[in-house]
């Protein structure tokens, strides 16, 4: 499979190493230029290229770059994308890092705000999972105890297609709901950066409440990041 990855980053990396240890085609790209990722390219085989070429690329298409720096992608960037492309935000919400976004602060669910800035639906995954534990504990399927990565979105097929590949990689994709539900795996919530098994990702999800906590809100005492 061709998949384009935007962000170079802590997820973004470990998916760029992990995909192409699967034997998949991967195109990846960072705000700094296709030069800036040689090592990454010779490392691992995948292409280097800009976010526009990675948007153009994959029959998946993952966003993986802080909040902050999604309303400075470039415009129309998914401008003539086929339809049947998935679009996956793996993103996460830091005011520390990302500064205030009112919407978020009002009640946005996260992903339904990176939809909105990218004029296109996405599929919210890979946001609960440390990238040390993407790296290294994927396990065969049927495996007990497999770590679950939730997957909220509005498009059945997208869906289906990004959770085979959570499988491929090794995690149980567990399905989260519609994107207007995604807040329940936002940081904060009770399956963040817990590596549950399928069941207590479940009901971890059903335990969450779509209220920010303080630590994760501008408006409480700091926020928090993932490990």
């Amino acid at each position: 499979m061709k998949i384009g990855i935007i962000g170079a980053g802590n997820i973004g990396g470990t998916l760029t190493r992990r995909l192409r240890e699967l034997g998949h085609e991967v195109y990846v790209a960072n705000s700094r230029g296709p030069h800036t990722l040689r090592d990454l390219e010779r490392e691992t085989g995948a292409k280097a290229v800009t976010a526009e070429e990675a948007a153009r690329s994959g029959e998946i298409v993952v966003v993986a770059i802080p909040e902050d720096a999604v309303p400075r992608l470039p415009k129309g960037l998914f401008d003539g994308v086929p339809e049947d492309v998935a679009v996956v935000d793996t993103g996460n919400y830091y005011p520390t890092r990302d500064g205030e976004i009112r919407e978020i602060e009002q009640g946005m669910p996260e992903s339904v705000w990176v939809s909105r800035m990218l004029g296109r639906p996405v599929i919210k995954a890979f946001n609960t999972i440390p990238a040390r534990s993407l790296a290294t504990k994927g396990k065969p399927h049927g495996t007990p105890g497999r770590v679950a990565i939730p997957v909220a979105g509005d498009d059945p097929r997208a869906k289906k297609k990004v959770m085979a590949l959570i499988d491929e990689l090794g995690f149980d994709p567990i399905d989260a709901g519609p994107l207007a539900e995604s807040w329940r795996q936002q940081p904060g919530s009770p399956v963040y950066v817990q590596d549950f098994d399928a069941e207590r990702a479940r009901e971890a999800l059903a335990r969450a409440t779509p209220e920010r906590k303080p630590e994760f809100s501008a408006r409480g005492e700091g926020a928090g990041l993932s490990p």
